[in-house]
């Protein structure tokens, strides 16, 4: 059986967005989403950043990452970051607004 504090830190099959995701809070959240079983989309302006850190995680724990350059304040860039997100996973479960 599971205990509460294990189902909190479960993330197995979850697809997780983290915005703001290349360095910082955001690449703690990422690094840790994917340890805890998430599938992880790292989004920032800075594409090669996130494609550095897509491939860490992949080798590290084995979950898919996918890199996607985004600044959030251009709403064009968050709809193409939406489109990505669904292409790829076919949904969204956890979103962290972390850019900005």
């Amino acid at each position: 059986m599971t205990t509460p504090e294990e189902r909190l830190t479960d993330f197995a099959g979850r697809v997780v967005v983290v915005t703001g995701g290349s360095r910082g809070l955001g690449r703690a959240m990422v690094e840790a989403f994917a340890r805890c079983g998430a599938d992880v989309v790292i989004a920032s302006r800075k594409l090669d950043a996130c494609q550095a850190l897509a491939s860490e995680v992949a080798a590290a724990t084995g979950r898919r990452a996918l890199p996607v350059a985004c600044h959030v304040g251009d709403w064009d860039q968050c709809d193409a970051l939406t489109e990505a997100v669904y292409d790829e996973f076919g949904r969204c479960d956890v979103l962290v607004n972390n850019a900005g």
